[in-house]
């Protein structure tokens, strides 16, 4: 009796990474957004959770919303500073939002 193994084209047909960076970060967006569920540390918490690998990735629209919950929320100067720089990194990429935070901070 034969079986088949999986060839290289069948294979090569796996989804590509970029679907769950921008399912999570909808999830993340739609959770700050929500006027209820926005407000709840815990879920501020699991949003953050949920940004942190896009925001490592690159992606300009994670590092301001996860820099401006880190810059708000958190309370130690470490998660503070590492917010700051993820503001910095988003406002030099054209972010317009991350400008803005920046600039109410520094002042």
């Amino acid at each position: 009796m034969k079986f088949r193994t999986p060839s290289d084209s069948s294979s090569s047909k796996t989804s590509p990474a970029a679907p769950p960076k921008r399912f999570s970060m909808r999830v993340a967006e739609w959770l700050l957004d929500s006027p209820r569920l926005g407000e709840n540390p815990n879920v501020k918490h699991i949003a953050g959770r949920l940004l942190k690998q896009p925001a490592r990735e690159g992606i300009v629209a994670a590092q301001s919303r996860l820099g401006q919950l880190m810059c708000r929320e958190c309370g130690n100067a470490r998660d503070r500073r590492i917010g700051h720089d993820l503001l910095r990194q988003a406002a030099r990429a054209g972010d317009v939002r991350a400008q803005q935070e920046l600039g109410r901070i520094e002042d």
